[in-house]
């Protein structure tokens, strides 16, 4: 192994980590070995023939992503086999390199390369706004800008600003492509723009872009600040024929307590609603999820699973991941059974969104102890073992930054919160384990 080679590999993880299921990382990534960077080709290291293939099937093009944002000097990925080390250390020839590669500060792949317009599936529901996605995706900062997509939670709104995003840097690689929270926009805003020197630093960020996307814009009701800060960021990227893509959950008129500058702003170009799937869509949808998990489901099942679920993509998701975990733990086909056994638990949930509390309260049942002893200090096997289940099932059910579940776990640093969820992954293989997760998922589900 390199240095050189290290160094990159390093740099690469957190951005792939991002970007997959822990599972798929642990199984996938986190195997593969840095071996040395040569004629500006990385080369990586599968621990098996099978590996490497699965590898390069699956996700090349993520590793190349990765590796493209931190090295401006490396142009191309190899993987190898293990077997196939002793024949490439062979055939090497003495390299050696006058220099070091000078290495661009990592940018979190904010665009989430799994969410592109192939894997959309369209229906009459949402065919409106994904033609006009692709036309914005075609022709950014031309056509329809801004392009303003609402719709309810769940039905795919933030997948298509990703299809969007992807699209663009792939035909337009030199684009500069930013996709936002408005959570982390009012975050930052708070933090930047009250400290003089840096304020300068947070708009340039901003607005020296080609494309700006915000997804769910509502949250900033109410925020003058931050909509004053939107309104002339939008001003600055639209006089200069920049695109801008905005989701909500709601219609520009139906956001409360907005600037009404910003109101008519977000409706100048073109305004296309997602309504929930029709049982055909979503039909076609749970296959399409299937297929991507390379997972063979009947369609008499996937039909009864579709009548089940009727308004959020996302709980459908949810539901066709727990019939495939059932179906592997019990060595069997999906079956309607089987989908009747998963929203025994699934749907006694559907009426409230689960919260962290739900998740601490359920392990302190599930293992006896109490909710100060779960976040607090302590560091007996009795108390770390249920604290890291509890931070695995929170990674796991509820879409919160590591920095965020640190913050609930008594303040704790989010490397902290990645090693108990990272451990709790590994030792899935486990039956006692896998027990003890699904145990306090199910109580989660059934409260």
């Amino acid at each position: 192994m390199t240095n050189e080679a290290k160094q990159v590999w390093e740099q690469m993880l957190p951005l792939l980590e991002t970007e997959i299921t822990i599972l798929s990382y642990d199984v996938w990534i986190k195997t593969l070995e840095p071996l040395d960077v040569k004629d500006g080709k990385l080369i990586l290291m599968a621990q098996s023939e099978w590996a490497k293939n699965e590898t390069n099937a699956r996700y090349l093009p993520l590793i190349k992503a990765a590796m493209n944002r931190v090295s401006s000097l490396l142009t191309n990925v190899d993987i190898i086999a293990k077997e196939e080390k002793d024949k490439y250390a062979s055939q090497e020839e003495t390299y050696k390199i006058e220099e070091e590669p000078i290495l661009v500060a990592p940018e979190p792949l904010s665009i989430n390369l799994k969410y592109n317009f192939e894997n959309f599936v369209v229906g009459k529901s949402n065919q409106l706004a994904v033609a006009a996605a692709k036309a914005v995706a075609d022709e950014p900062g031309t056509r329809y800008n801004p392009l303003f997509i609402y719709g309810g939670a769940g039905l795919g709104k933030t997948h298509l600003m990703h299809a969007i995003g992807n699209s663009i840097r792939a035909s337009q690689p030199k684009s500069k492509v930013m996709l936002v929270s408005s959570e982390k926009f009012v975050n930052e805003l708070v933090k930047y723009i009250g400290r003089e020197k840096d304020g300068p630093k947070f708009r340039d960020k901003y607005r020296n872009v080609d494309v700006l996307m915000v997804d769910d814009i509502q949250f900033i009701s109410g925020k003058p600040g931050t909509m004053e800060e939107i309104f002339h960021t939008f001003n600055e990227l639209y006089d200069a024929n920049k695109q801008l893509v905005f989701t909500s959950d709601r219609p520009p008129k139906g956001i409360p307590d907005i600037d009404e500058r910003l109101r008519t702003r977000f409706e100048w170009g073109f305004t296309a609603d997602i309504q929930p799937p029709d049982l055909e869509t979503r039909i076609a949808i749970l296959r399409k999820k299937a297929q991507i998990q390379k997972y063979n489901i009947s369609m008499e099942v996937l039909s009864f699973m579709a009548e089940c679920i009727s308004s959020n993509v996302r709980e459908m998701e949810g539901l066709l991941n727990k019939v495939i975990l059932l179906s592997q733990l019990n060595n069997t086909q999906p079956s309607i059974d089987l989908v009747k056994e998963a929203l025994n638990d699934y749907s006694a949930k559907s009426e409230g969104e689960i919260t962290p509390d739900d998740i601490i309260d359920a392990t302190c049942k599930c293992f006896g102890v109490k909710k100060e002893e779960l976040l607090g200090k302590r560091k007996t096997r009795e108390i770390v073992e249920p604290r890291q289940i509890c931070i695995y099932v929170m990674t796991e059910m509820l879409d919160l930054p590591l920095a965020t579940i640190g913050n609930i776990f008594g303040g704790r640093d989010h490397t902290t919160i990645m090693y108990a969820r990272d451990k709790v992954a590994q030792m899935l293989t486990q039956q006692k384990t896998i027990d003890d997760v699904n145990n306090v998922k199910n109580m989660v589900l059934k409260k």
